[in-house]
């Protein structure tokens, strides 16, 4: 089924155009959060890898 061409031959994504409203802070909280839990995450990782190399060495 071939793609449905605009005037401007973009690709068409969706019947309607809206934007989502925007609410104050949601946004910004969720990326701190998501960066929180990029740190939380790689610590974890570094920690574990430190301590799989000393029970390997010792």
């Amino acid at each position: 089924m071939p793609f449905i061409r605009t005037a401007r031959g973009a690709r068409r994504r969706g019947a309607t155009r809206r934007r989502r409203p925007h609410r104050l802070g949601s946004h910004d909280l969720d990326r701190w959060l998501d960066r929180l839990v990029d740190v939380a995450v790689i610590t974890a990782l570094a920690v574990g890898a430190v301590a799989l190399v000393l029970t390997l060495l010792l």
